[in-house]
């Protein structure tokens, strides 16, 4: 089957267009096909043992709606979702959904001053947290008038049990028109380049990444009511979010959750619920592939996707030994636009796709790769930056028209930032980014956030910072840094001032001092003439 190819040089997917009900508000698209498989698990906990079928969580969504409206949560306000991988985050996530609330979500090992950060860009009326958290969030939530609520026992009177919000009765719950384009979530991404920005994905857009991956007579990735699959990526991040667990819940299937990643838990989980499908990022796979222990049985896993970095070939062939039974394909999205490509993982796809592709244009689509000094659309095996455009593609970013505006231009073209082709087996390979983000083991770590913070220290007059290539996390943040006149501060001091104010995957890995920050004419730091210097 060929790809299909319009004018300019865009390009569609393999798969040809389905019917997408992008009119239905996520939760009513979610619950859609609840009949078929009520009785079925959804949601699996592997740290507390709760377990959930698919008629039970949706009734319990319900009630968590109804709570949320009585602690005077309306359509549009702002819900923050600072949680590790737990039930709390799934039901909260759609019990939002069900009253027109926007649920921006945030990790939670995040310092104080980043959440705060977050918070005064998104505004939200409730925190949901875990008691250890609420230390870092109270004073804001005092400032901003919210209200917080933990999953585990409150530390003290004020804060609300989660549990409440669960007991509320269903029966009441407000009567909602919800609009397609509507805000749904609210996640933070660098973009392209600077500080983090609100991304306003709608009902439509969520709908949209849902379906594109999981409906049709040929789904993308095809997912039964049969499967389990894994949830050990942070849902606080949109491709479990979206890929996990939202498309788990559309189909029917099982979804497992694990809080955090820790190599053995993981394949034994893998071995006792027979997990069918893993979406991982390469630092897990590259754990699976260098472990020695024989003794776990991961046959039961038929397919592997891998996301949020790319996965390189030799990665990817010495994992065919640990998992002898899977499809091993990549995906491609981002925070902005969903799945962007994949490889098709039906069992009996007609499509074979090279090590280190990206896969397929997804359905429903177009991408175009353009040049970037003039904007003309090229043909294949020709480099560019990737453009996409479709449903999936964000409403914009959160009251900032500017970074909009840059990123989305006028004919709605979602320039990604990232540099790659379409071969001749119309399959979509990234080689480079001409966005800045430094990717720390699937994490976005922005240089200009950390340069802020290196340049506000009075020992320091400038600063730049840039990735250097690590094995096991793929890239890590270093800083070129030029001391202030007579200042004497070491690479030790600077890596602890750094370390104090943000999460740990943001930490300055190495410190190279230098006379100078190397500009161009605008002023704008020359980063990739440091590169070459590490």
């Amino acid at each position: 089957m060929e790809l299909k190819q319009e004018s300019e040089h865009i390009f569609r997917s393999k798969l040809p267009d389905i019917y997408i009900p992008t009119h239905l508000p996520l939760h009513t698209y979610c619950f859609q096909n609840l009949s078929a498989h009520r009785a079925r698990p959804y949601l699996l906990n592997a740290a507390t043992g709760d377990t959930f079928t698919h008629a039970e969580f949706e009734l319990t969504a319900r009630r968590v709606a109804v709570g949320l409206h009585t602690l005077g949560i309306h359509k549009s306000d702002v819900i923050m979702l600072l949680l590790h991988n737990s039930s709390e985050f799934a039901l909260a996530f759609l019990g939002a959904s069900f009253i027109g609330a926007v649920s921006t979500t945030a990790n939670p090992l995040y310092t104080a001053s980043e959440i705060a950060l977050q918070a005064e860009i998104s505004r939200p009326k409730l925190i949901i947290t875990h008691a250890c958290h609420v230390e870092k969030v109270k004073h804001l939530a005092s400032a901003a008038g919210a209200k917080v609520v933990t999953i585990d026992p409150p530390p003290s009177p004020e804060i609300i049990h989660f549990s409440e919000l669960t007991r509320s009765d269903e029966k009441m719950l407000p009567p909602v028109e919800i609009h397609p384009d509507d805000t749904a979530a609210l996640p933070f991404s660098s973009g392209t380049t600077g500080l983090p920005k609100g991304v306003m994905l709608s009902h439509k857009n969520l709908v949209t990444c849902v379906s594109q991956q999981v409906d049709g007579e040929n789904p993308a990735v095809h997912i039964d009511r049969e499967d389990r699959m894994l949830c050990v990526l942070p849902l606080f991040h949109v491709y479990s979010m979206i890929s996990v667990m939202l498309c788990s819940l559309r189909v029917g299937a099982s979804m497992l959750i694990m809080p955090k990643f820790e190599i053995h838990e993981l394949m034994e989980l893998i071995q006792r619920y027979r997990v069918t499908i893993a979406p991982f990022v390469p630092p897990i796979l590259l754990g699976i592939a260098k472990n020695a222990a024989a003794e776990f049985d991961l046959s039961s896993v038929r397919r592997v996707t891998c996301g949020a970095a790319p996965m390189d070939r030799k990665l990817e062939l010495a994992l065919k030994a640990k998992l002898p039974n899977a499809i091993i394909g990549q995906g491609y999205g981002m925070t902005e636009a969903g799945v962007l490509s994949m490889s098709l993982g039906f069992a009996k796809s007609p499509f074979k796709f090279k090590a280190g592709s990206c896969g397929t244009v997804i359905r429903n689509a177009r991408m175009k790769i353009v040049n970037p000094a003039t904007g003309a659309s090229l043909p294949r095996n020709q480099t560019g930056e990737i453009c996409i455009k479709g449903n999936a593609v964000m409403k914009g970013y959160y009251n900032d028209p500017e970074a909009t505006k840059r990123t989305i231009d006028e004919e709605g073209w979602l320039h990604t930032g990232d540099i790659g082709y379409v071969d001749d087996d119309d399959e979509v390979f990234i080689v480079d980014r001409l966005k800045e983000l430094i990717k720390y083991k699937g994490f976005h770590v922005a240089p200009a956030e950390l340069e802020a913070l290196l340049i506000a220290h009075p020992s320091i007059s400038d600063a730049a910072v840039v990735p250097m290539a690590d094995e096991a996390a793929g890239e890590v943040p270093i800083a070129f840094v030029v001391r202030a006149n007579g200042a004497n501060i070491s690479e030790l001091e600077i890596k602890k001032y750094i370390a104090q104010q943000v999460v740990s995957y943001k930490r300055i890995k190495r410190v190279f001092f230098t006379d100078k920050i190397p500009k161009g004419p605008s002023g704008k730091t020359l980063r990739k003439n440091l590169r070459p210097r590490i």
